[in-house]
């Protein structure tokens, strides 16, 4: 059996291809994960081009200080919705909203859409979200900007969508910031389009939007021309982003730590997040977790853990003819076991 050399682990690409050479954990994007995200090189004259991140999480923020004692009018509507109690919330947001209230408008739309308390009617829902956003509401302009897009249940309005979006987004609506990032990125190809975006995904970031934590984390470890204090942030963001659930980050945040991305290498945490990543079905982190487990990096040498993880990976469909070579040199005991062993895996 000829165990891989350093040069092999080291070089762990997230994407399909095997590892080649020496010094970093290649971050490509890869098919089949939960968020799928890519920042190009910006080294020489190319500029990146984008963020595409799908899945959407909150990450936990720190106990917020004792409110002070509320004295102002109480909300029936929202206070019989919060309880459960949708018909009665029904029944006091309903005339409020043909008053032209914009929030009850807003909880009327929200009680029709999920079909709470009333018949679940998405026209009349979309009609009261266009009332409150046409009145001000950042819950509903950020809804109704995402039907203007969808154009199902109201004509498709890009221009429109997107005023609304800004709109919801300077009025503070962590989702709608997010989301007019992105809209900026993908309207303003490269380097500009991602400095325009930086100061809404901060925003989202700062109320635990996790894919906006993780877009942070990647500018700001690869947008050129940053503030100092900025970079040396980015992988604070990628850990926020990972300890909120965001599949791709606790990938990332694996590899940063193996190569000294963005900090100090540190072998052990990059072996722990990969390998929650590995248990939760990632295809690509099972792979690089059986190449550290070769190599013993952040853990101990053990051949059929290591040729149990490739068996997962291969199974799923990522090739590397690195690994197969180490497999194949295992004995028939230990190809057993490490079968064995995938056979009995479960996602956690």
């Amino acid at each position: 059996m000829r165990p891989l050399a350093l040069s092999d682990v080291r070089v762990l690409e997230r994407g399909d291809q095997p590892a080649t050479s020496a010094g970093t954990l290649d971050r490509s994007a890869r098919p089949g994960s939960e968020a799928d995200a890519k920042l190009p090189a910006t080294n020489g004259d190319e500029e990146p081009q984008g963020i595409n991140i799908y899945a959407r999480m909150g990450a936990p923020l720190p106990a917020l200080p004792p409110e002070p004692e509320y004295k102002g009018p109480v909300d029936e509507a929202y206070g019989a919705f919060q309880r459960g109690f949708f018909l009665t919330a029904v029944d006091k947001a309903l005339p409020r909203a043909q008053l032209g209230d914009p929030a009850a408008q807003t909880l009327l739309a929200e009680l029709m859409d999920r079909g709470l308390g009333i018949k679940k009617d998405l026209k009349g829902a979309a009609f009261w979200y266009g009332q409150a956003a046409a009145g001000g509401d950042p819950a509903a302009m950020f809804k109704y900007a995402l039907l203007l897009m969808e154009g199902r249940t109201v004509p498709r309005d890009k221009a429109k969508a997107d005023e609304y979006m800004r709109k919801a987004a300077d009025a503070g609506n962590g989702s709608a910031q997010f989301n007019w990032a992105q809209t900026l990125v993908a309207d303003n190809p490269g380097q500009k389009g991602l400095s325009a975006a930086l100061p809404y995904y901060e925003k989202a970031a700062e109320q635990g939007i996790a894919d906006a934590q993780y877009a942070v984390a990647q500018i700001y470890e690869s947008l050129k021309d940053l503030p100092e204090d900025k970079r040396k942030k980015a992988r604070y963001w990628l850990d926020r982003a990972a300890r909120a659930g965001f599949d791709t980050a606790q990938l990332d945040i694996g590899i940063w730590l193996v190569n000294g991305i963005a900090g100090d290498r540190n072998y052990e945490e990059g072996f722990r997040w990969l390998k929650i990543s590995a248990n939760r079905g990632n295809v690509v982190a099972q792979n690089r977790l059986s190449h550290l487990y070769i190599n013993a990096l952040g853990t101990r040498p053990d051949p059929v853990e290591a040729a149990k993880w490739y068996v997962l990976s291969r199974r799923a469909g990522l090739k590397d003819p690195a690994l197969e070579d180490f497999y194949l040199g295992l004995t028939d005991e230990e190809q057993k076991q490490a079968i064995d062993a995938a056979n009995k895996f479960r996602r956690s």
